[in-house]
């Protein structure tokens, strides 16, 4: 087995956390606007990994589900 064969693919849906581009095709909103979003100290569903990006899944579907607009 070759490397490529060896990885394992997650669906989306059942990942905890997401790349924005991973969001973008969930949630239908545009990589920049995710970014933006996430950008704020106060984001509750963005998680750092030095200098990686992830959303953390369910806490941006709570985020989604109460918003009016973004």
């Amino acid at each position: 087995m070759n490397k490529a064969e060896q990885q394992v693919l997650v669906p989306v849906w059942k990942k905890s956390n997401l790349t924005l581009e991973e969001a973008a095709a969930y949630t239908g909103i545009g990589v920049n606007k995710l970014r933006e979003l996430s950008d704020t100290d106060f984001c509750e569903f963005v998680i750092w990994i030095g200098k990686k990006r992830l959303l953390k899944r369910k806490k941006l579907d709570e985020y989604l589900e109460k918003a009016f607009s973004i």
